[in-house]
């Protein structure tokens, strides 16, 4: 196949790219390009002989981002709970009159796979309702169609491993994380027990599942992701949705793509290539695609503030608390336009570096005679997707202690508006936070994108919002999360869990319910991502107290018993 050996060699790197981005640059390059469409590709280079990744030699958006698992909090098995599909409208759609339980609907996850064997993911008969398992990791197979690395297994392969004592021998493909199990179950887990023992969201819909292959490890080693901890690069992410994609049969089959992943690398305003071809998928006929909003709300990794510019510039102080045995991060400090900016940097122990300018494109290293830190200092005036001027940060073993970042902004047009963001939890691994962090823009990409169904979390028990959730809006103005769903110990295959993946596994199931309606029954045969949404707020559950779209619950909590009233003009 075309690209086989790039793609699972350490020697290359790969990266999402549009086609603007390749030209002239290229020529001399070892290098392989898959087509994702006529848009987008993913292009594999060999590493040899090319610069350390840097924004100052690289555009931004040309570098691979990390995306790790929406953490969940697991919970113990015990009973099977309805009340988050009861509260969200969904366990009252499945019965009659309409009976909306996502029959001739696919719902698509890119996660950690699938345990094919439960009964959970069955008929009644006993044979199996996954239409197909990408296994990206497996790579001694026969790949889907047109791609060129990975194994499928179709569900005649998956039947063909229920009838035998050992499954596992025919269709090697096994979710050991439970991630992405859980997400399934809970958005398509079959009726078991007349919904006494387990029920999904959507039990009669199509299940297609792709487990994805983690990041190479040179990224790993750039993000300082340590060993263990889930990292899925965006090009992997980027083919998977291709191949859930290709599943759509225009009115006839429409597809759910679930997305339980999330960063806080990229501008959080839905310009990164990934979430630009999310958003192109999701505008195009009898496609949803939902995103979980992470559970970041409540980290401290997010600092922002507007402010007055005294006399031009003003500057800003913005303290970290780094914990102990942090081996580093990456770091994003972004600058509306037009102002500019300088950066000073004063160490826990009293170093100080002072302030640089960015007048010249290139990377700035620092070491610390008294400590064993390492801060490489990138910039672009212009980043690339938005425009806005961009510092990065990449600090190697920083001292554990307050680090103070003075930022300087300058500019004519009256304020400042600076924004930074740290890793995601499972990225950072320690207890590591700003000193006066915002709850607020704690959304993870690549929910950010406009047309793709973002959604926060709450606790359906007692209505309350969950602290973890990521709340809005977007850093530049945008009105996301679009609905709050629950995610507080939802009842899941594997026991209870917790977190924003659940939510989006709820909605994901509400999606294909309504596509059902919408495009099997024929009442909305051309219906897309956006018309979901928009059914979905106009039925969601509002507080009077409260104004609307909120940063924290979007247009309310979701609700598709109030969808079908809104239809119907109750």
């Amino acid at each position: 196949m075309a690209c086989r050996e790039q793609i699972l060699s350490e020697d290359y790197g790969a990266a999402l790219v549009d086609f603007a981005l390749i030209g002239d640059e290229l020529d001399g390059m070892d290098y392989c390009m898959e087509t994702i469409d006529d848009q987008f590709a993913v292009l594999y280079f060999r590493r040899t002989g090319l610069l350390p990744i840097s924004v100052s030699q690289y555009t931004y958006n040309s570098i691979p981002k990390l995306y790790g698992l929406m953490q969940d909090i697991a919970g113990p098995m015990g009973e099977y709970d309805p009340v988050n599909l009861i509260r969200s409208g969904i366990s009252q759609m499945q019965g009659p009159p309409l009976s909306l339980t996502g029959k001739g609907v696919v719902i698509g996850f890119i996660d950690t796979g699938i345990r094919y064997n439960l009964d959970v993911f069955r008929r009644p008969d006993g044979t199996s309702r996954i239409l197909s398992i990408w296994d990206q990791t497996i790579q001694d197979g026969t790949p889907p169609e047109g791609f060129s690395f990975g194994t499928e297994y179709t569900n005649g392969q998956i039947n063909e491993a229920l009838k035998s004592d050992n499954p596992l021998s025919v269709v090697p493909s096994t979710d050991t994380d439970g991630h992405g199990t859980a997400i399934a179950s809970v958005a398509a887990g079959s009726d078991l027990g007349y919904g006494m023992s387990f029920l999904g969201a959507a039990p009669d819909a199509d299940i297609v599942m792709v487990k994805c292959k983690e990041a190479k490890q040179y990224l790993r080693d750039y993000y300082f992701v340590q060993d263990g901890v889930p990292a899925y690069c965006d090009a992997n992410i980027g083919m998977a949705v291709k191949y859930l994609d290709s599943f759509t049969r225009v009115g006839e089959r429409p597809v759910v793509i679930c997305i339980g992943m999330g960063t806080n690398w990229g501008d959080h305003a839905g310009n990164s290539i990934l979430a630009r071809y999310l958003d192109r998928i999701a505008r195009k006929r009898n496609r949803v695609i939902v995103v979980c909003g992470g559970n970041e709300g409540n980290a401290g990794h997010h600092y922002h503030s507007l402010f007055p510019l005294e006399d031009g510039q003003t500057t800003q102080t913005v303290e970290i608390r780094v914990g102990e045995e942090t081996p580093g991060m990456v770091m994003e400090l972004w600058n509306a336009i037009p102002n500019t900016m300088s950066i000073s940097i004063r160490s826990p122990g009293g170093e100080v570096i002072p302030y640089m300018d960015f007048r010249s494109r290139e990377t700035r290293n620092f070491s610390f005679i008294y400590e064993r830190t390492r801060i490489s200092v990138d910039n672009i005036l212009v980043e690339q997707g938005g425009g806005d001027e961009l510092v990065v940060f990449r600090i190697e073993r920083p001292t554990a202690g307050v680090w103070t970042f003075l930022v300087e902004v300058k500019g004519n047009v009256g304020y400042g508006y600076i924004n930074m963001w740290l890793p995601i939890t499972q990225f950072l691994g320690t207890d590591t936070y700003f000193l006066r962090p915002s709850p607020y823009e704690t959304l993870t990409e690549p929910s950010l994108a406009d047309n793709v169904i973002t959604v926060s979390s709450y606790n359906a028990s007692n209505n309350s919002f969950y602290l973890e959730s990521g709340r809005g809006f977007a850093r530049d103005g945008g009105l996301k999360p679009d609905v709050a769903a629950p995610g507080v110990n939802v009842s899941t295959v594997l026991g209870s869990r917790t977190g924003s993946c659940m939510a989006a596994a709820i909605t994901a199931g509400g999606a294909a319910q309504l596509m059902q309606w919408a495009v099997i029954e024929k009442n909305d045969l051309l219906a897309q991502s956006m018309e979901v949404k928009s059914y979905f707020a106009r039925g969601a559950v509002r507080s009077p107290d409260l104004i609307y779209p909120n940063r924290s619950w979007g247009y309310g909590r979701l609700n598709l018993v109030g969808t079908f009233d809104a239809l119907i003009g109750v």
